[in-house]
C-alpha cells in the first residue's frame, strides 16, 4: 500500500513538471519571456503552485533544451539569441540532417513516407506559403524536419535535434522572423527530398537537405548584411 501511494504521488509530480516544463518553453520560445530576463524561481512557483524542487526539474530540462543558462550565485536567464549563434546552430543541422534524411532513405516505412506527403499536401494550404512570404510550420508532427529526423530511427540524432536543439530553433524563428523571400523554393525542395527518400537514394537524399539548409543560412546571412 505505501509504495502504491508512494507510485502515485511520484506520478503526479513529474506529470506536474512536465506540464510546467511545457508551458514555460511556449512562453519562451514565444518570447513572452523576455531574452536574457532572470528567472524568478519563488515568484514561478508560486504561480504554478509547485514546490521548488518540481519547478528546479522543469527548468533543468529547460537548460537541456538551451532555452535557459544557469550561472553560479545568479541562478536561471533565459537565453540572449544573435545571429552568431543562429549560424552555428544552422551549420550544426546542415551535417545532422543530412545524415538523418541518409538514414531516413534507408528506414523509413512506405506510411511514414506517404505521412511525409500529406503533411506537405496540409502546409501547401497556408495561405503564407502561397504568397511566396513565408512557410512556417507547426511544432512536432507537423514539421517537415522533425519528422524525417524522427524517421531516420537514430536515437543520438533524435535526441539531439529533436530535443536539445529543436526548441531554440523555434525561438529564432519565432523571434527573428519567418518572413522569407525562399518560402515557395524551400517547399519545392521538401518535395525533392521525399523523392529521394521514396527512391531509397540516401546519399542523395543527404545532399539535398545539406544544400536546402545551407540555402537557408545564406538567406539569413545575407538579410544580416543588409540591416
Amino acid at each position: 500500500m505505501v509504495l502504491s501511494t508512494h507510485t502515485s504521488l511520484t506520478k503526479i509530480v513529474t506529470t506536474r513538471a512536465d506540464s510546467v516544463f511545457t508551458d514555460l518553453r511556449q512562453r519562451i520560445v514565444e518570447g513572452l519571456v523576455a531574452m536574457g530576463s532572470k528567472i524568478s524561481e519563488p515568484e514561478l512557483a508560486r504561480h504554478y503552485d509547485i514546490s521548488r524542487s518540481t519547478l528546479r526539474d522543469a527548468l533543468s530540462r529547460l537548460e537541456g533544451c538551451g532555452l535557459l543558462e544557469r550561472k553560479a550565485n545568479v541562478g536561471y536567464r533565459v537565453v540572449t539569441l544573435s545571429t552568431e549563434k543562429l549560424l552555428e546552430i544552422f551549420r550544426v543541422r546542415e551535417s545532422l540532417e543530412g545524415m538523418a534524411c541518409n538514414l531516413a532513405a534507408k528506414n523509413m516505412t512506405g506510411e511514414q513516407i506517404a505521412e511525409l506527403k500529406s503533411l506537405l499536401t496540409q502546409h501547401e494550404q497556408n495561405e503564407s506559403l502561397q504568397q511566396g512570404e513565408a512557410y512556417y510550420q507547426k511544432e512536432g508532427d507537423l514539421d517537415f524536419h522533425f519528422k524525417i529526423v524522427f524517421g531516420s530511427g537514430n536515437g543520438l540524432l533524435i535526441r539531439l535535434l529533436c530535443e536539445e536543439l529543436y526548441y531554440l530553433v523555434r525561438m529564432y524563428r519565432y523571434q527573428f522572423g519567418m518572413a522569407s523571400p525562399r518560402a515557395k523554393k524551400a517547399f519545392r525542395e521538401h518535395h525533392n527530398i521525399i523523392q529521394a527518400i521514396e527512391d531509397k537514394d540516401g546519399e542523395l537524399a543527404e545532399i539535398l537537405m545539406r544544400r536546402h539548409i545551407s540555402a537557408s543560412r545564406l538567406n539569413v546571412e545575407k538579410r544580416m548584411n543588409t540591416l
